[in-house]
């Protein structure tokens, strides 16, 4: 373990991003924020520190438990941070929020067919008008 690591290296070995690239490119975009505020690429990262990473819908906020800048599989990396209380909780919120939004959504069950596509593009046409 090194006593001093980059953040996109950190976040790259945490399994976080699957390029060191796409971690720089999160970072210089302001996803990634270390202890509440922005920072560069090159931000050495600190045993404590509070990180907060973007994944997919999800944000997760996570406390840095141990450095390494070498990637190795997911259970090992899982190692290096523990996610905090309310962050897991915030994320469970939000994919129930998810979940019941897509039930409550009607599907149809087939396509429409070519009568059917006709009705919806005149309806169309005079929406416009």
């Amino acid at each position: 373990m090194n006593d001093s690591v980059r953040l996109d290296k950190w976040l790259w070995a945490a399994r976080f991003f699957k390029t060191r690239a796409l971690a720089k490119k999160a970072i210089e975009g302001g996803k990634v924020h270390y202890d509440g505020a922005r920072v560069k690429t090159s931000k050495n990262v600190e045993l404590g520190a509070l990180i907060r990473v973007p994944q997919g819908w999800d944000i997760f906020e996570v406390e840095v438990i141990a450095l390494t800048d070498q990637r190795r599989g997911a259970p090992e990396a899982r190692k290096l941070y523990a996610e905090t209380q309310e962050s897991a909780q915030r994320r469970a919120r939000e994919a129930e929020a998810r979940r019941l939004t897509n039930e409550a959504m009607q599907h149809p069950l087939r396509r429409p067919d070519k009568k059917q596509r006709r009705d919806i593009q005149r309806f169309q046409r005079q929406q416009g008008e």
